[in-house]
């Protein structure tokens, strides 16, 4: 079966955006963690990217910097991230997640990654292989277009 380009950014468009909001609702439903996507998300980007500015999780999230800027000081005042200033450049922050908030992402990790892990189960071997090839497939596409998009902006 031949895909064209246009068809296969279509079931992009479909699907994502119905996975995103299960997994939204999944989050909320984690009252162990009480942490939302996007919080969710910043501590995963900071905690791969120690020392990263308000500016790079806020292009990796797409927001806007005071849209971070406010997600992050929630993240600070809960006690999972620090924020320090860059030794050589005053207006730059240093973003570090705290060991609070790697023991908080690594619950909210393997609760997510259970939830998928039983929804996916009902899939057969050979569909479940099909979509570890995609996404294996299309992270690269993918893991350096959010900072070019929201830095063009």
């Amino acid at each position: 079966m031949v895909v064209s380009p246009e068809e296969a950014a279509r079931n992009l468009l479909e699907v994502v955006p119905l996975i995103t909001r299960d997994l939204r609702s999944e989050m909320r439903n984690q009252s162990s963690t009480d942490l939302t996507v996007v919080q969710f998300r910043s501590l995963a980007f900071v905690d791969r990217n120690a020392g990263a500015s308000l500016l790079e999780v806020a292009n990796h999230l797409g927001l806007t910097p005071p849209s971070t800027s406010r997600i992050v000081n929630v993240l600070i005042a809960r006690g999972m991230m620090t924020r320090e200033d860059h030794p050589a450049d005053r207006r730059r922050v240093m973003l570090t997640v705290t060991n609070r908030g790697q023991k908080i992402l690594e619950v909210s990790r393997r609760g997510t990654l259970t939830y998928l892990s039983n929804k996916i189960k009902e899939l057969s071997a050979a569909d479940r292989e099909t979509i570890a090839i995609a996404m294996k497939t299309l992270q690269p596409i993918f893991t350096n277009t959010i900072g070019t998009i929201a830095g063009a902006k």
